[in-house]
């Protein structure tokens, strides 16, 4: 009996796959019995017994891979501009209604650009075989410029260079809000049987948080946040004025104690004529820079919403109020935690050096 490799593994796997083969194999050699060899290796025990009669017959080199099930109809050079293929996305190729590559999408390219025919369980063992699987992908805007990402990445050299020469604060700015409905969360709950988590959803009104990170060279990275609560009273605004703002800008310089190089999205209220004078005025501390638009994977801010929301997974609040003191009490915390700041910055790539 011959193993063949899987046509639907990764060379990794197969390695893997053989390695646990031949260490059964030596086991054999030692005399261990099925169960002992199917215990010791996780695998069940009629798989253990066949790779013991393989053994039996061949020795070890019979328990060997001896290459795929079948020849890869693609050279390299054809899987290598496939791949290319591929991440121009369906929208490049014709595929408008959704963004979804499907085994039956990818067979058609194969037989468009390389006149190879494939059946769709072929195309699943070749992308198998290269490392490739069906996941669930993280969304972008349809509007998000990447050049203009590239180039603000790398103007970001000639900001540093300015905080550097003013020693200032580089702050990273941005808003949230969370209704009386919570986000999702998971749970543990029976196999087949669907949790069911009792949430307040007739509750009307909003908090919405304004918070900055900020970051220098030797010193604690700091967080800041500003509260706004909107009980859904007629007359009263719904989020923050640029008057808020300004404050909120006034406050973070006062408690850094320096200037600041504030970075910030293209919201409207943060292009208001009231804050670009404001900025004008207080040149002397402040410089406003503004994030490209769609590209929130630059602001480490985002990152710390992404903790406090998975915070409030699943959480049933009594009314706004509540919700309010839970809210007030997982921002206080990240505040103590400069690790988990450092590990917003981290997570957009960015790299502050000291001055």
């Amino acid at each position: 009996m011959k193993y063949a490799q899987g046509g639907g593994l990764t060379p990794k796997g197969q390695a893997e796959r053989e390695r646990i083969r031949l260490e059964a194999a030596d086991r054999f050699a030692r005399g261990e019995a099925v169960a002992v060899v199917a215990a010791a290796l996780r695998v069940g025990e009629r798989q253990v017994r066949k790779w013991r009669q393989a053994w039996r017959d061949g020795g070890a080199d019979a328990l060997r891979s001896k290459g795929p099930h079948s020849v890869e109809r693609l050279s390299p050079a054809q899987w290598e501009r496939l791949v290319r293929e591929l991440e121009r996305g369906p929208m490049a190729h014709g595929w408008s209604e959704d963004q979804c590559w499907t085994l039956g999408r990818i067979r058609r390219i194969i037989a468009r650009r390389f006149h190879v025919g494939y059946t769709v369980q072929g195309v699943w063992h070749l992308l198998r075989r290269h490392g490739w699987s069906a996941q669930v992908p993280v969304r972008r805007a349809l509007e998000r410029d990447d050049a203009a990402v590239e180039v603000w990445k790398a103007g970001l050299a000639a900001v540093k260079r300015t905080a550097a020469a003013r020693d200032a604060w580089i702050c990273f700015a941005d808003e949230a809000g969370q209704g009386m409905r919570p986000p999702k969360g998971r749970t543990w709950a029976p196999r087949g049987s669907t949790p069911e988590v009792r949430v307040c959803v007739g509750g009307r009104g909003r908090v919405t948080v304004a918070g900055v990170v900020c970051f220098k060279p030797g010193h604690r990275s700091r967080f800041f946040y500003k509260l706004h609560v909107y009980r859904a009273r007629k007359g009263k605004a719904k989020s923050f004025t640029w008057q808020d703002y300004r404050d909120f800008i006034v406050i973070t310089h006062l408690q850094l104690d320096g200037p600041v190089v504030w970075c910030w999205d293209n919201l409207n209220v943060h292009l208001a004529d009231g804050l670009a004078e404001f900025a004008v005025e207080h040149r002397d501390w402040l410089e406003i820079v503004q994030f490209p638009s769609y590209a929130p994977d630059l602001n480490p801010q985002e990152g710390i919403w992404s903790l406090v929301k998975r915070g409030l997974a699943n959480f049933a609040a009594a009314n706004l109020d509540h919700l309010l003191r839970v809210m007030k009490r997982k921002l206080k915390k990240i505040q103590y935690r400069p690790h988990l700041i450092d590990g917003c910055l981290a997570e957009t790539g960015l790299i502050i050096e000291p001055w």
